[in-house]
């Protein structure tokens, strides 16, 4: 499938995406897609990424059931960044939070917690 419009730059193989809750505007989290993970994403209408660590792509909220409708994706003026706009079941975040962006770096958690990790992983 080499269908979008914009000529994506895949780095390596790989583009960033930054997740966005499409109605707070609040930054869920910060991942990596392949071509593929986007076209399934596309397709699918479910946020898909690729993981660095495990080699693997991966829809979001495949196993914990917190699942990521995407309602637009945006691309920056480079094309070499997405940005996924999408209305987040439950928590983005493996710990628990409703945002990986939980913390200051000063250590202080300021996010919010909405589920329990030892309940899903």
């Amino acid at each position: 499938m080499d269908s979008f419009e914009v000529e994506l730059d895949f780095d390596s193989g790989l583009i960033p995406v930054i997740t966005q809750d499409v109605e707070t505007e609040e930054v869920l989290m910060f991942a990596y897609a392949t071509r593929e993970a986007v076209e399934q994403t596309v397709e699918t209408g479910r946020a898909h990424y690729y993981s660095r660590s495990r080699d693997e792509l991966w829809e979001k909220g495949q196993s914990s059931g917190h699942t990521q409708s995407v309602a637009e994706i945006r691309v920056d003026c480079d094309a070499d960044t997405l940005l996924y706009r999408v209305e987040q079941e439950g928590g983005a975040c493996h710990t628990g939070h409703r945002s990986c962006f939980y913390r200051t770096l000063d250590g202080t958690d300021v996010g919010e917690v909405v589920f329990d990790p030892d309940d899903v992983y």
